[in-house]
C-alpha cells in the first residue's frame, strides 16, 4: 500500500446500489487530494426505478447519487437480482474488475451475498487489504440454537478474512466481538448523514413544514407524533398509531408505504380527525417532513440495524423517541435529545411521548437535537474512515 507521504490512497468501495446515505461520503473522499476512490456497483448504477419490497413500490430516489464520483457498474448475472437474497448479487468478473482498477484497498459493504462474500475471501487470499463494513447486532429475540450454531461457526471463518472491521457503533462493535474478531481489528466509523441537507435553511424549512401542517388542519397549538418509514410489522406502525390515539390527545403523522398501508390507512379512518397518512415522500422533501412533528417515533420490534431516520429527525432539530431494539439507541440518544424506551414497554413509550411535548421542555430538546445531530455527520465518518485507511498504509 502507499505510504502516507507517497501518491494517494487507492480505496476501491464495493456496494450494491447507490445508496443515499452512501453517496454522501463517496463525494466528500473525491474531492480530497490524499486518496482516491472508485465505487464498484454489485447490482444497479444508475437512477432506474427500482421495486422495493419494503415499501411495496418501484422507486428512484430524487437526489444526485451518481454524480460527483467515479463509479463502475459490475455486470450482474443473477435470475433474480437485488439484495433480497443471497444470490441477488452474483458477479463472476467482480474481484477482476476492481483488481484492475489497482487499489490499495477494498471498502466491502456487507458479505451476505455472493458475490461479496467471495470477493472478501479473494482478497484476503491474494493480500489485498479489506475494510468491512456492516451494521448487525445482537438486540433482536435469539433464534433457534442450530441456526444460532451454524451462524457462529460460519461467521468466525468469513470474519477472519477482512483486515479491518469499521464498526458503525456500540451494538454493532458487540455482534463482531461475539463473532471472534479480535479488538485490534475493530475501528470506529459511525453511521452518518450529510446533516447540512437536514438542517439548512432551517428558518425557510421550518416555515415550509408550518404551511403544510395547516394545510393538513393541524393547527399551531396541536402537537404532532410523526412516524416516517416502512409500514411493515417489524416496525410497528399500527401498535404505534392505537398507542397515541388512546393516550394522547397528539395528531399522528404517518409517512411511508409498505405491505401495511391498508391497515393504517383503515385505523386512520376511525380517528380521521387526529390522523394523517401521507404515503411515501422522496428525499428532497424530507426535511421538511420531519418538521411537521413535534417527536418523531421508532418503535422497531427487530431488523432495525441503525435507524438512519433517526439521524434525519435530529438533523431537523426534532427529538426523537426509539425501541431499545433500535441498533442507534445506546450511541445516538440522550437526554439532551430524546428517549428509549423497553420494547414491550407501550406506557414507557407514550411517557417519554408525553415528556417530550410538554411545552417547558419542547425547545431544549430541540436544541438538544440538533446539537447531537453533529456528532453523526458524514464528516464524522469521513475523518474515521480515514484514520483506519491511514492505519493501514503505515503498518504496510
Amino acid at each position: 500500500m502507499a505510504g502516507p507521504q507517497d501518491t494517494p490512497i487507492r480505496l476501491a468501495f464495493v456496494v450494491s446500489h447507490p445508496i443515499q446515505y452512501y453517496v454522501p461520503l463517496y463525494q466528500r473522499l473525491a474531492r480530497r487530494n490524499d486518496v482516491d476512490i472508485k465505487v464498484f456497483y454489485t447490482w444497479q448504477a444508475d437512477r432506474a426505478p427500482v421495486f422495493d419490497p419494503g415499501f411495496q413500490q418501484h422507486i428512484a430516489w430524487d437526489i444526485p447519487l451518481t454524480q460527483g464520483y467515479e463509479f463502475e457498474a459490475v455486470s450482474n448475472t443473477s435470475r433474480d437480482p437485488g439484495t433480497h437474497h443471497f444470490f441477488g448479487l452474483t458477479n463472476p468478473g467482480l474481484v477482476e474488475q476492481v483488481l484492475a482498477w489497482k487499489p490499495h484497498a477494498v471498502h466491502v459493504t456487507g458479505w451476505a451475498w455472493h458475490s461479496h462474500l467471495l470477493a472478501l475471501r479473494r482478497l484476503r487470499a491474494i493480500g489485498v487489504p479489506v475494510l468491512f463494513r456492516g451494521d448487525s447486532h445482537l438486540l433482536d429475540a435469539p433464534g433457534s440454537r442450530l441456526r444460532a450454531f451454524v451462524k457462529r461457526a460460519l461467521l468466525r471463518r468469513v470474519f477472519s478474512w477482512p483486515t479491518v472491521f469499521l464498526y458503525t457503533g456500540q451494538a454493532n462493535k458487540a455482534y463482531f466481538e461475539a463473532f471472534g474478531v479480535p479488538p485490534e481489528k475493530l475501528s470506529y466509523c459511525p453511521h452518518s448523514i450529510d446533516v447540512d441537507r437536514f438542517a439548512r435553511p432551517a428558518a425557510d424549512l421550518e416555515s415550509q413544514a408550518r404551511r403544510w401542517r395547516h394545510e393538513l388542519g393541524i393547527t399551531d397549538e396541536q402537537k404532532v407524533v410523526l412516524f416516517a418509514g416502512k409500514f411493515e410489522p417489524r416496525k410497528r406502525p399500527l401498535e404505534l398509531m392505537k398507542a397515541v390515539l388512546a393516550h394522547t390527545p397528539c395528531v399522528l403523522i404517518m409517512v411511508g408505504g409498505g405491505e401495511l398501508q391498508p391497515q393504517v390507512e383503515s385505523l386512520a379512518a376511525t380517528a380521521a380527525s387526529r390522523v394523517r397518512v401521507l404515503g411515501f415522500q422522496n428525499q428532497a422533501t424530507m426535511p421538511v417532513v420531519y418538521r411537521m412533528g413535534d417527536v418523531f417515533v421508532l418503535p422497531s420490534a427487530h431488523g432495525e440495524t441503525w435507524g438512519l431516520a433517526v439521524n434525519e429527525a435530529l438533523a431537523c432539530g426534532r427529538p426523537v423517541v426509539v425501541s431499545d431494539r433500535v441498533g442507534c439507541a445506546a450511541d445516538v440518544i440522550d437526554d439532551s435529545c430524546g428517549r428509549t424506551f423497553p420494547v414491550d414497554g407501550v406506557s414507557d413509550m407514550i411517557r417519554a411521548v408525553q415528556e417530550i411535548i410538554r411545552d417547558s421542555s419542547r425547545e431544549a430538546l430541540r436544541r438538544g437535537a440538533t446539537a447531537r445531530s453533529m456528532k453523526f455527520d458524514i464528516a464524522r465518518t469521513e475523518t474515521s474512515l480515514l484514520h483506519s485507511l491511514h492505519a493501514l498504509a503505515y503498518a504496510r
